[in-house]
Order: structure tokens, then C-alpha cells, then sequence
């Protein structure tokens, strides 16, 4: 049987006080991070996305991540690096958001439930992922983690899970900055508007943190830590109910 989910029922969360702009750290901080990997044409599987593990069978990431085949990706959890170390999950079944559109990238949310449980100890557990009256207050500062690239080229993935502390931005600012799109109730937007840090390429589908809960899904950006154009997250409060049923 699955164990359950940790979800936490708040409705505002007290300030705190840093992957481009960012620095290395472990998967002895980050337990619940999944490097999800991807085959190539040669063989070999390679991270491209982020996920978090959220129950002994189930890995939160986003849907543009995932796709549909079940045998192109696989799950490395319990270790530092992306490419060694953990132990590499195969894949039993890929569940997307049914309303995530690629085109707006509304609804971009999903999970993966891997073919046998997790075996959780000190590198491997699921985190507390928010509940769905949980309300971020704008400026307070997340932090975003993942094996993405590490500048704004793109030329430069991070072999070692790396961290950065950012603001979260108004959904206003956030909407002035993307006016080529209309953002939704399921976007959350972080990042310093003065550019320099936070998610990039190879980030997608890592979570972003507060206090220790999942709060937010990399998502998409305009470029990487560009000034004005904060990333965008899937926000976990507003799909939580979603993800309950099908985790």
C-alpha cells in the first residue's frame, strides 16, 4: 500500500531569509529530489528534468517533462549527482494534468509512479508538499534547487544538485513582465526582477522550497534569471486537491 501524502494546511507563512547565481549543496538537505532522466539515441540516460518525491511510489514533477512513454525516462533518487550515485527507478505509469496545455503552459503539472517503492533512509524521503489554502506572501524568499544550468548560455549543467535563494514576485509584476501570455492561478512567479539568479534550463519540474514544503514546480521561463522576467512555477496549493487523487 502507498503511504501517504505529507501535505501541510496553512493559510500564510511567516518570512525567512540563495541553478544560476546559485551554489552546490546535497542530497542530504534535499532528500525528496528526484533527477528524472531521459534515453538518448545512443543509449545512455541523461537528466533533463526535475521532480520531488511525495509518497514510496510517486514523484511530483510538471508535465512538459514527462510526456507519454514510460520507457524513455527513468528517476535517479538518493544521490547528490545527476548522472551517478542513488539508485535509477524504471517507470510504471505517467499521469499529466488533463487540462495542461503546451501551447500557454497552463495546468503544467504531473507525476510519475515508479514500478517498486522507494526504499526511504537519510538520502531518500518524500517532502510535505502544500495544501490548498497555503498562501505565499509576495517578497518572501523560496528557494529553488535542481541540476539546470548553472548561466544564462545554457552551455553549463551542474552535475551536483545546486540551490538559490529568490523572492517571490506579485502575480501583477509577474503578468507586466509576461505580456505575451495570460498567467493563471496555477502560475506563482520568483525571482529578483533585477535579474542574476534563480531556475534555468534543466531546472523544470524541481520544486521550490519554503520552510521545507513544496510550494511551486519549475516551469518556464523567459530566458534564465533575465532582469524583469522572474521564472514561473506550477503553484502546488492550487493543484493540491489534483495531486492527492492521483498520487
Amino acid at each position: 500500500m502507498d503511504q501517504k501524502l505529507y501535505i501541510l494546511y496553512f493559510t500564510a507563512l511567516p518570512k525567512q531569509e540563495r541553478i544560476v547565481g546559485g551554489t552546490v549543496t546535497s542530497i542530504n538537505q534535499y532528500p525528496y529530489s528526484v533527477a528524472v532522466l531521459y534515453v538518448r539515441s545512443n543509449g545512455p540516460f541523461v537528466q533533463g528534468c526535475g521532480g520531488t518525491i511525495i509518497n514510496n511510489r510517486s514523484v511530483l514533477s510538471v508535465a512538459h517533462c514527462i510526456g507519454a512513454c514510460i520507457t524513455c525516462i527513468r528517476l535517479r533518487v538518493g544521490s547528490t549527482y545527476a548522472s551517478s550515485g542513488g539508485v535509477v527507478h524504471h517507470v510504471a505509469q505517467i499521469i499529466r494534468h488533463p487540462q495542461f496545455n503546451s501551447a500557454t503552459m497552463a495546468n503544467d503539472i504531473g507525476l510519475v509512479r515508479v514500478l517498486f517503492p522507494f526504499q526511504f533512509g537519510p538520502t531518500v524521503q518524500p517532502a510535505a508538499i502544500a495544501g490548498p489554502n497555503a498562501v505565499i506572501p509576495y517578497n518572501t524568499v523560496v528557494t529553488a534547487i535542481g541540476w539546470g544550468w548553472k548561466d544564462h548560455a545554457g552551455v553549463n549543467p551542474s552535475e551536483e544538485l545546486r540551490h538559490v535563494q529568490i523572492p517571490t514576485v506579485p502575480h501583477a509584476t509577474c503578468q507586466n513582465s509576461y505580456t505575451f501570455m495570460t498567467l493563471t492561478a496555477g502560475h506563482m512567479c520568483a525571482g529578483p526582477m533585477e535579474g542574476g539568479r534563480g531556475s534555468c534550463q534543466g531546472d523544470s519540474g524541481s520544486p521550490l522550497i519554503y520552510n521545507n514544503v513544496v510550494i511551486a514546480c519549475t516551469s518556464f521561463g523567459n530566458g534564465c534569471a533575465r532582469p524583469n522576467y522572474p521564472a514561473l512555477y506550477s503553484r502546488v496549493a492550487y493543484f493540491s486537491n489534483w495531486i492527492v487523487d492521483h498520487a
